[in-house]
């Protein structure tokens, strides 16, 4: 049987935004949703602090695109990620980008990329501006993917005033999400396609993760919740409302 055709995205790093030591955990990640069939990286790679990333270009068969700052304080990384972002856009041979940064500067970027119809991921740190989260289809935490930060205090930002908390939350947090998504399906149903539900959420809440809150699937999140249920119908899972 021929196995499903996986959604071809293209991924750009930000290497002067991303560290290097979290290149494995996020490219398995892309991996678990597209074919990356294109990937590269970018950085001005005469800076000692991004020596690192030279052994995972080679490990991860990464491009690397050298972008050197013709005048100080001017970000030439971002600038060649845009560009090359417009022309991939512009090929009409992908289905969406990876926008691997936790950079502000990026939002007018997945912006116009959505207008365009592709899908615009974003994964960057949990400090990622709700500016670039609000116009990604989907965000990533790479807290959330990486397991030894799982618990590490970050900075999110709020507004102009960042403030300091960890990305994990407790499972409570998650009831009022689930149940907007069921009231913007059918706000007088009970019993919801664990999949659509799943979409519901991530549609208005692009930053919405299980692991998150300490579970690895939404089943798994459901199940923790006294508000709710799963049903299984045959091969389907459905989330059920309790009433």
């Amino acid at each position: 049987m021929q196995s499903e055709k996986r959604p071809l995205f293209a991924v750009l790093i930000d290497g002067d935004n991303i560290s290097a030591k979290y290149a494995e955990p996020i490219l398995k990640e892309i991996d678990t949703f597209s074919n990356p069939a294109l990937r590269r990286v970018y950085g001005d790679w005469s800076r000692p602090d991004l020596k690192n990333w030279a052994k995972k270009i080679l490990e991860f068969g990464l491009t690397a695109h050298q972008e050197t700052a013709n005048t100080k304080g001017k970000n030439a990384t971002d600038i060649g990620l845009v560009i090359d972002a417009m022309d991939i856009l512009h090929s009409g041979k992908f289905d969406g980008i990876v926008l691997v940064s936790s950079d502000s500067d990026f939002t007018r970027l997945a912006a116009r990329i959505r207008e365009d119809g592709l899908e615009v991921v974003g994964i960057g740190e949990a400090k990622m501006p709700e500016s670039l989260r609000n116009v990604c289809n989907r965000v990533i935490f790479i807290e959330n993917i990486v397991g030894d930060l799982g618990d590490t205090e970050v900075v999110v930002t709020t507004g102009d005033q960042p403030k300091e908390e960890s990305v994990k939350k407790p499972i409570s947090k998650a009831v009022p999400l689930i149940v907007a998504a069921m009231d913007r399906l059918d706000p007088d149903g009970q019993v919801y396609h664990l999949g659509q539900l799943g979409q519901a959420i991530t549609a208005l809440y692009p930053d919405f993760d299980c692991r998150t809150y300490g579970k690895k699937k939404l089943s798994d999140l459901i199940l923790s919740l006294d508000q709710f249920s799963i049903k299984r119908e045959g091969t389907v899972l459905q989330a059920v409302r309790k009433t």
